[in-house]
């Protein structure tokens, strides 16, 4: 399991992931504060996708983008 670099590699590759599957992939985002680190993962057992970041900034990237990721959870298309 490695990470992803950029955050837009992460998000890309995220929402493909979830699109090809939805039924079958799994998030979590955990902040690990001895290290003040945010870290992201999805997967749906054969893929895994990991991204850090220490950045606040990326914050609201992250909201964003789980804001899209739960709006494609909700919607009536699959």
């Amino acid at each position: 399991m490695t990470y992803l670099k950029s955050w837009e590699e992460f998000e890309k590759a995220a929402e493909r992931l979830y699109l090809q599957s939805p039924d079958k992939v799994r998030y979590s985002m955990k902040y690990v504060h001895s290290k003040n680190v945010l870290v992201l993962k999805m997967t749906d057992n054969v893929v895994c996708l990991q991204f850090k970041t220490e950045i606040a900034q990326d914050v609201r990237k992250i909201d964003k983008f789980v804001n899209n990721l739960m709006r494609h959870m909700v919607s009536k298309e699959h």
